[in-house]
């Protein structure tokens, strides 16, 4: 029973530093409301600008946040 929970938590660990490792390769992913599109349909079927990515299509990534964050946190305390 140990091994599988071993295995698991592994797994995740491994899965956590891969996800990490390719927002500091590449920070930027696609608007999730706008799909990189850049605009969207509205109601009434216009096209407007995506107000999430304010037109782009990109967006930072959750995991480039947490490490700019961390970075953000270890400087200023070794200052």
């Amino acid at each position: 029973m140990t091994t599988i929970a071993l295995l698991a938590s592994l797994a995740v660990l491994i899965y956590a530093a891969s996800y990490l490792a390719v927002c500091a390769v590449s920070p930027w992913g696609r608007c999730r409301r706008c799909h990189g599109r850049r605009s969207h349909r509205t109601t009434i079927g216009t096209r407007r600008d995506c107000p999430r990515c304010d037109g782009t299509g990109i967006r930072v990534r959750t995991g480039r946040r947490l490490i700019d964050h961390i970075r953000t946190e270890y400087r200023d305390g070794i200052r």
